[in-house]
C-alpha cells in the first residue's frame, strides 16, 4: 500500500470515529472524574501512577500492552499502526548503520516512543491540523504522511529533503504540505509558536474581515506540539501553557516522558518527578496520562485529548510514559550514567515487539503476515536509503539563498516614494506619526494584529467608555484598540519570549503581527526566539516557511533618570543576525515611512524607536499620505559638506547637526549622512560621501568597543582606504553602562561637544 493511500484510510477512520470520541469524553464526566477541567479519574491506580517513580527508570506504570483489550479497533488500522511503528524503528536502525559507515553525520532516535506518536498521528489530520513535533517524533511524522525516503533525504543532507533542504540536522522536522512547521534544535521554542499558531485560528474567528480572505483556517482544527519531559523545565513551557489555558486554545501538548534529559533523570529535572502533577490546576486544561508504549491505550487517550480540543473546550495535556532504549543520540553513551539492570528492564517494554505479539495473540494477523510486513518495510527502507545516498547535495552557491525573501525586496522601488510625499495637517511628533502609520495600516490590512505589554487601551473593554486608556507606556499605540477592536489590539503577559514566540506562530498562518517589547533593555528573554527562530525560519526551511513579524522596540538613553535598565543601546547584537532587518529612524517622517515598509515587507524586522526622540520638537513632521514609504538600505544626506563626513543614526543625528553648526563658525564644512537603516545599510551613500570629503567620523550611541560603528570603520578602511586623508574616527558611548545621575549619563553617552571635538581633531590631522 502506498503512503498516500495509508494516510487517506487513516483520515477516514479518524473521521468515522469522532462521534464515539465525543461520547467517551461525556461518559468520563459521569464516572467519577476529578472536579475541574483536568478529567483525571481519581482511582487508587491513577493516584499510584501519578506518584514519582521509586527509581530513575522511565518504565510505564499502567497496564502492560499484552493485556487483552475488551474491544479492538478496526484490524486494518491496527496493522497500519504496526507498520508505521516498525518502519520508524527500522529507519532509526538504518540511520545508525549509515552513521557507522560515515554516510550521514548525525543521528537521534525515536525508538520506543513509537506507540503514542502513531496514536497521535492517527487521530490528527495531515494538511488540516498543524504540527510542531520535537526531534524524537519520527513515527508521528511517518503517520501523518512523511515517507521513509523523505526522512532519509534529511539524514544525508539532500537538497530534496522537504524538512530543510539540507540545512538542518536530521529529525528537525518540517513539511509544508503536511502542515509540519519547521522545527529547530533549541529545546522548547516550538511551544510558544504552537500556541501562536492556534491563536491565529482563534483570532481569525474574531476578525470579521478575515473570514473571506484566508482559506486555510478550520473551525475545528487542532495544533499538536510535543516535547520530552526535560523541556518542561524551560520557562517557555510554562508561558505556553499559561496562554493556551487563558485563551482556551485548541493545543494538544504531548509530553513523551522517557525519564531522562540526556543524562539528567526526571526527578532531578522536575519537582516530585512528575510533570503532570505540577500542571493539574491550569484552568481549562484537559489532563490525561497514559502508557505511551501501549498503542491501544495511547490511541484512546489521544482521541479524547484531540476531541476535547476540536470542541473548543481548551487545551489538552497528555503525559505519556515511554522509554529510551538507545542513548540520547549517537553522540551520547548512556552506559556512562544508566545501570545495565535499568536498561534491561526498559527493554522488556519495547512497544514494537509487544504490539506485534498482541496482534498475533488477538488474531488480528498471522505470524506469516506479520513477517511479510517486516520484509516489505525492510525492503522499502533499504531502497529509500539507496536512493537517498544517491540524491543530489545542495549547490555551494545556494548558501545565501533565502536569508531574506526572494520575492519582496524592501530596498526596491516599490517601497520608495518619499520624493513624491504629500504632507498635510499640523506637525506631529514621532509618536504621532508612528501611531498614524499603525492606524492606517491596520485599516488597510485586517491581518495585522498589535500586541505586547500595556499596548491596549484597556483590556477590560467595559471600561473603555469611561477611561482614557493606556495605549503603551509611551502612548504610541493609543486608541488603536478603540478603533480596531480587542481581537486585533491586545495585551500580553509580562513575558517577552511569549510575545515573540506567539507572533512567529501567528505569522506562519498568514497573520501580520506587529508586536512591542516595552523597553529594549528587557528584550533579552526573547533572544532565543529572535535569534534562533524568527530570523532563521525562512533560511532553515529553504523558503518553505517564513515569519514576517515586526518587533517595535523603544531604545536608547538621554532620558535623565533612565539609568542602567532603561537606556541600553546594544544594536550590534542584532545587526549581526542574518535574516533580521534592523531599522532605526531619527525623525517622525522617516519613522512613518520606514514602519510602513516594515509592515508591508515579507521578512522579520526589528524596528528601533529612540525614546528621547519620541516627542522632540526638532524632528516633527506634518502627516504624509497613507502610502508613504521609505525603502530599507537608503541613507539620507541631512547636511551637505566638503571637509569631512559624519555617518550616524538615531539620536546622534541631531547631536551631529549641532556640532556641525558649531564647527561651521570655525570654517569647517561637515557633511552628515543618516543611515536610517542598519540592516541593510547604504554602502553606496557611505562610499559617495567618503570619496567626496576624504575624512570620516562614525558616530553612534552604542559602546565604542565592538559596536556597530566598528564594522563601518573596518569596511571603509578596507575598501575605501585610497580615498582617506586621515584615519576613520569613531564617536561612541564609553564601554560601560548608563548611570542614573545626570552628570554621569552625560559623561557616558556621546554629546554634541564630543562630536565637535572629533571634527576638530580630524580636520587638523
Amino acid at each position: 500500500m502506498n503512503n498516500d493511500t495509508k494516510v487517506l484510510k487513516l483520515v477516514r477512520k479518524t473521521e468515522s470515529s469522532s462521534s464515539t470520541t465525543t461520547e467517551a469524553v461525556e461518559r468520563e464526566a459521569e464516572m467519577g472524574m476529578a472536579p475541574g477541567p483536568t478529567s483525571v479519574p481519581m482511582t487508587p491506580e491513577t493516584e499510584q501512577q501519578s506518584r514519582p517513580r521509586p527509581t530513575p527508570t522511565a518504565v510505564p506504570a499502567s497496564r502492560p500492552v499484552t493485556a487483552k483489550a475488551p474491544e479492538l479497533p478496526d484490524h486494518r488500522l491496527l496493522i497500519e499502526m504496526y507498520r508505521t511503528m516498525y518502519t520508524s524503528r527500522r529507519l532509526d536502525d538504518k540511520e545508525i548503520q549509515l552513521k557507522g559507515q560515515n554516510r550521514i553525520f548525525f543521528q537521534i532516535s525515536g525508538a520506543d516512543h513509537e506507540a503514542v506518536q502513531v496514536a497521535a498521528g492517527v487521530v490528527l489530520r495531515p494538511g488540516y491540523d498543524w504540527f510542531y513535533p520535537y526531534y524524537r517524533d519520527r513515527a508521528f511524522c511517518l503517520q501523518v504522511g512523511m515517507t521513509p525516503l523523505e526522512q532519509l533525504l534529511s539524514a544525508v543532507g539532500s537538497v530534496d529533503d522537504p524538512n530543510s533542504h539540507g540545512r538542518q540536522m536530521p529529525s528537525h522536522w518540517g513539511h509544508k504540505k503536511l502542515n509540519i512547521v519547521s522545527q529547530s534544535s533549541p529545546t522548547g521554542t516550538q511551544l510558544l509558536q504552537a500556541v501562536g499558531c492556534a491563536e491565529a485560528s482563534y483570532r481569525f474567528n474574531l476578525i470579521e474581515e478575515l473570514k473571506n480572505r484566508i482559506s486555510s483556517f478550520h473551525n475545528d482544527e487542532v495544533t499538536y506540539v510535543s516535547l520530552g519531559e526535560g523541556t518542561s523545565s524551560e520557562g517557555e513551557f510554562w508561558e505556553a501553557l499559561n496562554t493556551a489555558s487563558n485563551l482556551k486554545l485548541p493545543v494538544v501538548f504531548l509530553v513523551q516522558d522517557n525519564g531522562y534529559a540526556i543524562s539528567v533523570p526526571v526527578e532531578v529535572q522536575t519537582a516530585g518527578g512528575d510533570i503532570s502533577r505540577l500542571v493539574e490546576t491550569f484552568p481549562s486544561l484537559y489532563l490525561q496520562r497514559c502508557d505511551g508504549t501501549d498503542p491501544l491505550e495511547s490511541l484512546e487517550t489521544m482521541r479524547r485529548a484531540v476531541d476535547y480540543c476540536r470542541q473548543r473546550k481548551g487545551p489538552a495535556f497528555v503525559h505519556a510514559r515511554v522509554i529510551r532504549p538507545y542513548s540520547h543520540s549517537l553522540s551520547d553513551d548512556e552506559k556512562l550514567y544508566r545501570p545495565d539492570e535499568e536498561r534491561a528492564t526498559d527493554a522488556e517494554y519495547d512497544p514494537v515487539k509487544r504490539f506485534g505479539t498482541l496482534l498475533i495473540d488477538e488474531g488480528v494477523i498471522e505470524q506469516e503476515g506479520l513477517q511479510q510486513i517486516k520484509d516489505e518495510v525492510d525492503r522499502e527502507v533499504n531502497e529509500a536509503a539507496d536512493r537517498a545516498i544517491m540524491s543530489s547535495q545542495p549547490a555551494r552557491e545556494t548558501v545565501t539563498d533565502h536569508i531574506f525573501s526572494p520575492d519582496v525586496d524592501p530596498r526596491g522601488k516599490d517601497f520608495d516614494n518619499e520624493d513624491a510625499v504629500e504632507l498635510s495637517g499640523n506637525a506631529g511628533t514621532m509618536v504621532d506619526l508612528i501611531n498614524r502609520c499603525l492606524d492606517t495600516e491596520m485599516a488597510r490590512d485586517p491581518r495585522i494584529v498589535v500586541f505586547g505589554q500595556d499596548v491596549a487601551d484597556c483590556s477590560r473593554e467595559e471600561y473603555l467608555e469611561t477611561l482614557k486608556g493606556k495605549g503603551g507606556v509611551f502612548k504610541v499605540t493609543a486608541n488603536l484598540q478603540r478603533k480596531h477592536g480587542g481581537a486585533r489590539v491586545f495585551n500580553s503577559p509580562l513575558a517577552e519570549a511569549n510575545i515573540v514566540g506567539r507572533a512567529i506562530g501567528m505569522a506562519s498562518r498568514g497573520l501580520k503581527p506587529v508586536v512591542e517589547i516595552q523597553f529594549f533593555d528587557y528584550i533579552w528573554p526573547a533572544m532565543q526566539q529572535i535569534r534562533n527562530e524568527l530570523a532563521l525560519m525562512r533560511w532553515r526551511s529553504g523558503n518553505d516557511w517564513k515569519a514576517p513579524v515586526v518587533i517595535r522596540v523603544p531604545i536608547g538613553g538621554y532620558l535623565k533618570g533612565g539609568a542602567i535598565y532603561h537606556s541600553q543601546s546594544g544594536v550590534s547584537t542584532f545587526t549581526q543576525i542574518p535574516g533580521l532587518h534592523v531599522i532605526y529612524p531619527s525623525n517622525a517622517l522617516d519613522a512613518n515611512g520606514l514602519l510602513r515598509t516594515a509592515i508591508r515587507c515579507d521578512d522579520p524586522v526589528l524596528f528601533l524607536e529612540h525614546k528621547h526622540l519620541y516627542r522632540q520638537a526638532y524632528n516633527k513632521s506634518r502627516y504624509p499620505n497613507d502610502d508613504f514609504m521609505v525603502p530599507f538600505g537608503k541613507a539620507k544626506k541631512v547636511r551637505e559638506g566638503t571637509d569631512l563626513s559624519i555617518i550616524t543614526y538615531g539620536a546622534l543625528v541631531q547631536r551631529s547637526l549641532v556640532a556641525a553648526k558649531q564647527m561651521e563658525q570655525q570654517g569647517v564644512s561637515v557633511e552628515i549622512v543618516d543611515l536610517r537603516s542598519l540592516v541593510p545599510f547604504d554602502w553606496d551613500a557611505i562610499a559617495e560621501t567618503v570619496k567626496k570629503t576624504n575624512r570620516v567620523i562614525v558616530a553612534h550611541e552604542d559602546s565604542l568597543s565592538f559596536g556597530y560603528g566598528a564594522e563601518l570603520a573596518a569596511r571603509i578602511s578596507d575598501e575605501l582606504f585610497e580615498y582617506l586623508d586621515a584615519p576613520v574616527k569613531r564617536v561612541c558611548a564609553l564601554d560601560t553602562f548608563v548611570a542614573y545621575a545626570p552628570q554621569l549619563e552625560d559623561a557616558i553617552l556621546p554629546q554634541a561637544s564630543d562630536v565637535a571635538k572629533a571634527i576638530l581633531d580630524l580636520k587638523q590631522y
